[in-house]
């Protein structure tokens, strides 16, 4: 009825999350990693920690900051697959998933699809699960930044944009695929639709401007940090925040 691939979709509806005070960013950090949790389990039957490998990609361009929270949450994120070759003793202590990241990048900057890029590492990794973390487009302009989307369904990147790129999903890889976003932009008529509360005029398709707040570096620093620690928090849950930080020192 959505149009939309069948799937579980949820969607977390935070408040401006560059507003967060520290308690309120704790309970939306553990709200999220609930989620993933549960999806993570009805996914693969498993539940995080040491027999759970997840390879996580942070889709977009890290030079274009609306399209950065991919990026900036990978860069945040306690990568430990390493630890069962090189500290295995280590790895069984913490009882952590063998957690593996990488953010590919864009087509234009490396004349690869995105697709292709992480297939590739699905194969060398071999993962139970995949996460796709990505900047969404809204639909409202009261969805930009104030809430994180969570779909079991996998993810196209650039559709929010009109510049569909090949789907990153359990058909595509191999693996099931969780995708968790945040919205950063919207497009100009929708932007003027809500201003106007007119709801009645359709876009042209070659006449699509993408709009994005003027806050928007705080923004995507923000939603990245809360991003990472709501993976972290799912992923590895006997990792204590001293130990994070430790571990990404």
């Amino acid at each position: 009825m959505l149009g939309k691939p069948v799937g579980t979709y949820v969607t977390v509806e935070c408040g401006q999350i560059h507003h967060l005070d520290r308690e309120q960013s704790r309970a939306i950090v553990d709200l999220l990693a609930d989620e993933l949790r549960g999806m993570t389990r009805a996914l693969t039957g498993r539940f995080p920690g040491g027999n759970l490998s997840v390879f996580v990609a942070g889709l977009g361009n890290a030079k274009l900051t609306a399209d950065a929270i991919g990026p900036g949450t990978v860069s945040r994120l306690t990568a430990t697959r390493h630890l069962l070759d090189h500290e295995a003793a280590l790895f069984r202590t913490l009882g952590c998933s063998a957690l593996s990241a990488l953010s590919p990048g864009v087509l234009g900057e490396t004349g690869i699809e995105t697709l292709e890029l992480i297939r590739g590492a699905v194969r060398s990794v071999r993962p139970d699960l995949v996460v796709a973390v990505d900047a969404l487009a809204a639909r409202s302009c009261t969805r930009l930044a104030t809430t994180v989307q969570i779909s079991d369904s996998g993810i196209v990147p650039g559709s929010g944009i009109g510049n569909h790129r090949t789907a990153i999903t359990m058909e595509t890889l191999g693996v099931p695929v969780i995708s968790i976003g945040v919205p950063t932009v919207v497009d100009a008529h929708t932007l003027a639709r809500d201003v106007s509360s007119n709801s009645t005029n359709e876009p042209a398709d070659d006449a699509k401007m993408m709009v994005t707040p003027k806050e928007i570096d705080l923004l995507i620093e923000r939603c990245s940090g809360l991003l990472s620690l709501a993976v972290n928090r799912a992923l590895q849950p006997e990792l204590s925040i001293k130990d994070l930080i430790e571990l990404t020192s």
